[in-house]
């Protein structure tokens, strides 16, 4: 009955996909209890620090651009083919940027529209989006409807998942924009050998703001479908959400392994970081507190979320390193640092290769015109396939300063030692060179050209982050506000290259997840106002409104990358809204409330809990 935004189309419809595989009407016919549920998956603003903005100027007949970007290479392949330009006529240049989430990983028509501007003009011309533009007209995130069902035995293994997702495309698609809601049916049967799977995606136009990828793109979708159902079977049957989880995991022997939706997971152990989550967290100890906090009237609760997500793909990354005249070591990489802290990791892969101090090492980054590439920074793909690239072209560079010392030292290559800095035949160890001694034998010998090699990595395959989270939480039947209590994750992304920074982006991706779970959310007036339009009405958590997290890792090394690294940028997100709104649907379920929409407002359980008075300290005692 809705308006048709575009009468020609015939139609709101933007897309559908189907996708059945396994026996799935068999296994429902035969289940012993099948869980059905309606969940939200609400629209939300990225609200990067720094909003979009773009300079754009001619320079010798070239144009520059320089802007707040995720890719300063698509960047520069949109504007050249948007002007009808040749890409060696413009220059994109990314500096540090303020986030981005996702919401900037295309190139926009305000980024397009500037630059054509200053090339017409012959002037510099400058755009900097305001923060109302930036909530109303910077592409969105999620905005789905799951209507979900689960067929179970009746001990609690799992036949088969059917959903039916509506995704709210806005007005329009962006960049990556049809991508996002596919994800979801890819991966829906989540950690667990799940043999049958069905998915039917509907992908509508709205009078809204086009939705795009957001930190996750899809896999905390995905990962909140399965996870709240795993809760819902749990509670349906009477038993422990671990136990659920246990019972149904994909076991380390049958990896790779395909699901019943066909995405083939390269590797591993999901009962290794549950039992570790398990452990960290004490959880039978919250169980006990949980009890006794019942029998006092208080509504506590315990949340779990078991998590698979999909990461690193979308082509090859290209870096190129380099033996400088004075010694040090420069790395030039393509991807585009927004608080990843790439220009750390990328110094500290060199600087391991060669064991010179970090300093020694500077990292180039963000400048179409330097000798690299990379698709963009997003899909937690930099460590994986960035990463890979600089690891590479350290490692060559090493073996051409192992070959340049050779003849220097008149030696066989396999007999040169780099340590420390220094270069010298194996079992003479006093007679050495430093880098700065090689580089400068090296100018000498006409060989400059021999002081920098370029790398690239192209990976094979995705590659699937996986890990635990649990979230203790308290509700105050007085106001329906939630206290998180605790917050323990356990992830795996592979060896950890910089544990710091590792936790660093957990940190931010569970607090900007569980903003999701309690707070955030667009909302629209019925006649297609935005309601949300700035930060005084869209409201996003402080440090105070967050807990203490805890964290720690497990290592599954996947068997495609030469580091064995996966990336961690999504992991959070994709672990943590299930998570949070397990514990809140814990804590309510004394009260027979087993499913409220996101986010879990103090009004939305204020409502829900008290249609006409507070719960009594009996009704919650009943189920401790």
């Amino acid at each position: 009955d809705a308006a048709l935004l575009y009468p020609e189309f015939g139609t709101n419809l933007a897309f559908r996909k189907e996708s059945k595989h396994g026996q799935v009407k068999r296994a429902f016919d035969r289940a012993a209890v099948i869980v059905k549920e309606r969940l939200i998956n609400q629209r939300l603003i990225p609200s990067a620090l720094e909003p979009r903005g773009v300079l754009a100027w001619l320079d010798n007949g070239r144009l520059t651009i320089e802007l707040s970007s995720q890719s300063a290479y698509g960047v520069r392949e949109a504007v050249a083919a948007s002007l009808n330009m040749d890409e060696a006529d413009v220059r994109v240049i990314v500096e540090d940027v303020g986030g981005g989430f996702g919401s900037k990983g295309g190139c926009v028509g305000e980024e397009i529209a500037v630059a054509a501007a200053a090339r017409r003009l012959g002037r510099p011309v400058k755009w900097i989006e305001e923060r109302s533009e930036n909530c109303a007209g910077t592409w969105h995130g999620r905005g789905q409807v799951q209507e979900v069902e689960l067929a179970a035995q009746r001990d609690g293994t799992v036949l088969a998942v059917r959903s039916r997702v509506l995704a709210d495309m806005g007005a329009h698609m962006e960049p990556y924009s049809a991508f996002v809601p596919t994800v979801v049916a890819e991966l829906q049967t989540g950690c667990y050998r799940i043999p049958a799977s069905q998915s039917t995606l509907l992908a509508v136009y709205t009078n809204a703001t086009p939705t795009g990828p957001y930190r996750g793109a899809g896999r905390p979708e995905a990962a909140f479908l399965i996870e709240r159902m795993m809760d819902r079977l749990a509670g349906e049957l009477d038993l422990d959400p671990v136990e659920v989880r246990l019972r149904n995991f994909i076991r380390p022997s049958d990896f790779p392994y395909t699901n019943a939706a066909g995405s083939t997971y390269d590797s591993g152990d999901y009962q290794a970081s549950l039992e570790r989550l398990i452990e960290l967290a004490d959880y039978p100890g919250l169980r006990r507190a949980q009890t006794i906090a019942r029998r006092e009237g208080r509504l506590q609760g315990i949340g779990i979320s078991t998590y698979v997500e999909e990461a690193a793909g979308f082509a090859e990354d290209r870096a190129t390193a380099r033996l400088e005249l004075d010694g040090t070591i420069t790395v030039v990489t393509g991807s585009t640092p927004h608080g990843q802290g790439h220009q750390t990791t990328w110094a500290q892969l060199a600087a391991d290769a060669f064991g010179v101090p970090f300093d020694q090492v500077r990292v180039l980054y963000g400048d179409t015109d330097q000798p690299a590439y990379a698709v963009g920074t997003f899909g937690s793909r930099s460590a994986a396939i960035s990463g890979a690239a600089v690891h590479e072209g350290a490692v060559r560079l090493k073996r051409k300063v192992r070959a340049l010392a050779a003849a220097a030292f008149e030696a066989a290559t396999a007999d040169i030692v780099v340590t420390d800095g220094r270069v010298h035949v194996r079992g003479v160890p006093d007679r050495f060179m430093t880098l700065k001694d090689i580089a400068k034998w090296a100018a000498g010998a006409s060989r400059t050209d021999e002081l920098a090699v370029k790398a690239s990595f192209d990976p094979p395959d995705t590659v699937f982050p996986f890990g635990a989270h649990l979230a203790y939480v308290e509700v105050d039947p007085e106001t329906g506000s939630v206290k998180v209590l605790r917050y323990v994750a356990v992830d795996d992304c592979g060896p950890v290259i910089n544990p710091m920074i590792v936790d660093g982006q957990l940190h931010g991706a569970i607090a900007q997840v569980l903003a999701q779970a309690l707070y955030e959310g667009v909302v629209y007036d019925q006649d297609g106002q935005l309601l949300t339009g700035n930060l005084t009405s869209y409201l996003l958590p402080t440090s105070a409104d967050l807990p203490t997290f805890e964290t720690d890792r497990t290592e599954t090394p996947p068997p495609h990358n030469p580091m064995g690294v996966k990336g961690i940028g999504e992991a959070g997100t994709t672990g943590s809204t299930p998570a949070v709104a397990n514990a809140v649907m814990d804590a309510l379920r004394p009260l027979g409330i087993h499913n409220l929409d996101m986010p879990l407002t103090p009004w939305r359980i204020w409502d829900a809990i008290r249609p006409g008075s507070s719960p009594s300290s009996e009704q919650v005692a009943g189920h401790a």
